[in-house]
């Protein structure tokens, strides 16, 4: 066939390598985390840093990265982002200090926001002249993404506990040169004329750092504090003039009449929701492990990969056949009201607990609802979309998930720091503050999971094919 290029299935490979990694990136630092904290002098509430410094430059720049990929063509900006990427590894794998950590893992943030997107475009435009093939494409560089997630629990847990946590960073820098090498298999567009709504991107960003900084420090400061109340007006106002922003520039990075997409209100409310429920308990379930239990790095990493097994067996074999048979509504609410069972059902964990009494059946149960809830959340976000806006509803759910990630952490570590996860050595005081944070993220799940089932419009399971887009980014 004409125009097709002959090795797309190569160029596959690397735009599912590049999928991985980003994943990977998600998941392979939770498990050194207590390692990192003695070592650069992190406090247990601000350990959360080195992974909300990733989720905000990611979330943030996310549209951004599609706009330049738009611009400047899809394969340079991918190009751009590894180079970022693997800059910000460098330096987090250097760093001495906390702060230091945190500004390397920013950098790997901005990174991610330059690849997703351009490895999306790039996908597209290698396989989207073939609807059958562009399904199987998908469908791989979907299995890429619970893949990595799976690879970086166990990863993480080899390298922190037989050679040093720097290493879960230092693992981008072969595998991000080797991407390199090999992008010339990669379609190349000449750039077109456009403007860059660098303004709207710099609010949306500032914004939400200052809402997660708000209430990181609102625990120490007070919530009534002049200083939390002036932080959280701040972010208000730097969020209130993005929207301005959009609505008068140009080329807005996020148009406004998006909006009218049916479901993509709803569905960006879910994934929220699902983000500040599902990310804090793989950060305080790391932390139980290790610090209550007294598992070492590499016995916590192998205690999840039963729960990131099942998320990517339901994600890539079962999720997509429910959703072409049920639709995505049911889907949502049930799978995040099974999250929210998972999540109740951890928050009973004791100072003496038992992986397999305590943890192990409740994070399948969290990982069931999980993989039920977001390719349907995502995919419903996208049905009701044009083709020229399917792009971007994706972004936008991309990037809702990752600003409630990071706001949910934010606020749950506020909450478990306020019950005693603070006090190091304590071994009730700790597990009272993280029941509190499972407690809490339940009652978010299991929130998302009503207002869903009540407010979400309904479709037809017809909306939707036997096999849907799962090349998103999955929340692991």
């Amino acid at each position: 066939m004409e125009g097709v290029n002959p090795r797309r299935w190569w160029a596959l490979l690397v735009l599912a390598t590049a999928q991985f990694m980003v994943i990977m990136d998600t998941s392979i630092i939770g498990v050194a985390l207590p390692e990192m904290r003695k070592d650069l002098g992190f406090s247990q509430g601000d350990l959360q840093w080195v992974f909300n410094a990733y989720v905000i430059a990611f979330g943030g720049l996310l549209l951004l990265g599609g706009r330049l990929s738009d611009l400047l063509g899809a394969r340079k900006v991918f190009v751009a982002g590894w180079s970022v990427l693997i800059a910000g590894s460098v330096v987090a794998a250097a760093a001495q200090t906390a702060w230091v950590e945190i500004a390397g893992r920013a950098v790997q943030g901005v990174g991610g926001a330059l690849i997703a997107p351009a490895s999306m475009t790039l996908l597209m435009m290698l396989f989207g002249h073939n609807p059958k093939e562009l399904g199987k494409a998908m469908a791989l560089y979907g299995a890429a993404a619970p893949a990595g997630g799976t690879a970086g629990v166990f990863l993480g847990g080899v390298f922190t506990e037989w050679l040093s946590w720097p290493w879960v960073f230092v693992i981008y820098v072969p595998i991000g040169l080797a991407t390199l090498a090999a992008t010339g298999l990669l379609p190349a567009v000449a750039p077109r004329r456009g403007a860059v709504d660098v303004l709207g991107a710099a609010f949306v960003t500032a914004g939400l750092a200052l809402a997660v900084y708000a209430v990181v420090r609102a625990p120490e400061a007070g919530w009534a504090s002049t200083g939390t109340v002036l932080q959280l007006i701040g972010s208000a106002v730097l969020l209130a003039l993005f929207f301005v922003v959009q609505r008068v520039v140009k080329a807005p990075l996020m148009p406004l009449s998006v909006w009218r997409i049916p479901r993509l209100g709803s569905s960006n409310l879910a994934m929220a929701l699902l983000g500040a429920a599902w990310i804090p308990m793989w950060y305080f379930l790391n932390l139980y492990l290790q610090q209550v239990l007294g598992y070492g790095a590499f016995a916590s990493g192998a205690a999840l990969l039963p729960m990131t097994g099942l998320l990517m067996v339901f994600m890539t074999a079962v999720t997509a056949r429910l959703l072409g048979r049920f639709g995505a509504k049911p889907l949502i609410g049930g799978g995040l009201l099974v999250l929210a069972a998972g999540l109740f059902w951890l928050s009973a964990v004791g100072p003496t607990g038992s992986f397999l009494v305590d943890v192990l059946p409740a994070s399948l149960v969290a990982a069931l609802g999980m993989s039920l809830a977001y390719i349907p959340a995502m995919m419903a976000a996208m049905s009701g979309a044009p083709q020229e806006q399917a792009g971007l509803a994706s972004g936008i759910v991309n990037t809702t998930y990752q600003v409630g990630s990071a706001l949910g952490l934010a606020a749950l570590t506020a909450l478990a720091t306020s019950q005693g996860a603070g006090r190091l050595g304590d071994l009730p005081a700790l597990t009272d503050g993280f029941s509190a944070a499972f407690v809490g993220a339940g009652a978010i799940a299991g929130l998302a999971g009503l207002v869903t089932l009540l407010v979400m419009r309904g479709e037809s399971a017809a909306a939707f094919p036997a096999e849907p887009v799962a090349g998103e980014k999955a929340g692991v």
